[in-house]
């Protein structure tokens, strides 16, 4: 009887091993975010160990983003798990606020989505995180002294979305950037070892103008994809003459081949894209400013970016009829000169850097 009854401790305990080792995997990287929530969303209480924790957000960057493999081969390995981390929330947040449809039920679920996301980063920040993305980050967050405010702010950009479905104003989208572009910018300024509340303010400044072009482009580049899959038009109306009924209307293959609507767009999109490229302009010198061991992606953020505006002035600007791509040979350009520059310790030439010290004593000078 006893030998029966230490059989069952065993047979228990390895019971018990199994159910933790499979309650493990149920977190898989793979699986949509909505689908999760069962086990890691609100009212949830996931039992995650620090390593589990890791591992998600490692695979959640790695097989969400198809492009994570090569950015995080061109930062310092020191700098990889941190890259994870924030994807991981801003992934997170993304889906919370985009994939749970377009109608107002969807949207008053996504609302609640992300008061619980933000909570979350409250816990986080209070020193009790509880979801796998907060338990890494956290670590992030301790080793960079992250503020709150960047990751608050993305939320908000979030909230947003599901308030308001379009803009009226240049200012105003601009002013929905702060939220939804330039933290991003910062929370990777400051990885690096840069501050906003120092003299790096101008290279913040020139961050911020990146990261709006960036955010703009993917705008002017998807008006389409926006307006079909999210009821969303950034187009500022009175600024363009263009209203959302206007672009449902002309989205049809026949109305985009009538040159009265061709025009109209085009003249539309155009200045928008023009003054896009000054604020590629203004963010140019940034690369030449950090530190190097980020210098390659710094530039490769704004460099792909250019080479999407490009693309949409190629095509004319008509980003309502067809999506400007990349070709492969513009891309694996573009991650080959990346690589140079890991490979030379930053730029292939002086040109580039001493460009940017230049323009950063000018705008020192300037504030004086």
């Amino acid at each position: 009887m006893e030998r029966r009854f230490r059989s069952r401790i065993v047979r228990g305990g390895l019971t018990r091993a199994v159910g933790q080792i499979c309650s493990a995997l149920v977190i898989d990287p793979r699986t949509p975010i909505l689908d999760l929530l069962a086990t890691l969303g609100p009212g949830a209480a996931p039992s995650v160990s620090r390593d589990e924790a890791w591992r998600y957000v490692r695979g959640l960057a790695s097989s969400h983003y198809e492009n994570f493999s090569v950015l995080s081969s061109l930062v310092p390995e020191r700098l990889r798990d941190d890259f994870a981390s924030v994807y991981a929330f801003c992934r997170w947040a993304d889906d919370l606020g985009d994939e749970t449809g377009s109608d107002d039920a969807a949207r008053a679920r996504s609302l609640e989505l992300l008061e619980w996301w933000r909570s979350e980063l409250h816990a986080a920040y209070a020193g009790s995180p509880r979801h796998p993305v907060f338990i890494a980050l956290r670590e992030t967050i301790d080793r960079h002294h992250l503020p709150d405010r960047p990751f608050s702010d993305l939320i908000d950009a979030f909230v947003q979305d599901q308030k308001v479905r379009a803009y009226a104003t240049w200012a105003q989208v601009l002013d929905y950037c702060t939220r939804s572009a330039n933290p991003v910018g910062r929370i990777v300024l400051m990885m690096a070892g840069h501050r906003p509340e120092t003299d790096d303010r101008h290279r913040f400044a020139m961050s911020d103008a990146t990261c709006t072009a960036l955010q703009l482009i993917n705008f002017w580049q998807d008006v389409r994809r926006d307006l079909v899959e999210r009821d969303r038009v950034y187009l500022p109306a009175l600024d363009t003459g263009i209203t959302p009924e206007m672009l449902r209307a002309w989205m049809t293959p026949e109305a985009g081949r009538t040159p009265d609507v061709r025009l109209r767009y085009i003249r539309a999109v155009r200045p928008l894209v023009e003054r896009t490229r000054l604020l590629f302009d203004e963010g140019a010198p940034l690369p030449g400013l950090v530190a190097p061991e980020i210098r390659p992606v710094i530039w490769l953020f704004g460099a792909g970016g250019r080479a999407v505006l490009s693309r949409v002035e190629a095509i004319g600007c008509t980003t309502l009829w067809q999506r400007p791509r990349l070709s492969k040979f513009t891309k694996a350009s573009l991650v080959a000169r990346a690589w140079l520059m890991v490979r030379t310790g930053g730029f292939a030439g002086r040109s580039a850097g001493d460009s940017g010290r230049v323009a950063l004593a000018g705008a020192q000078g300037g504030q004086r």
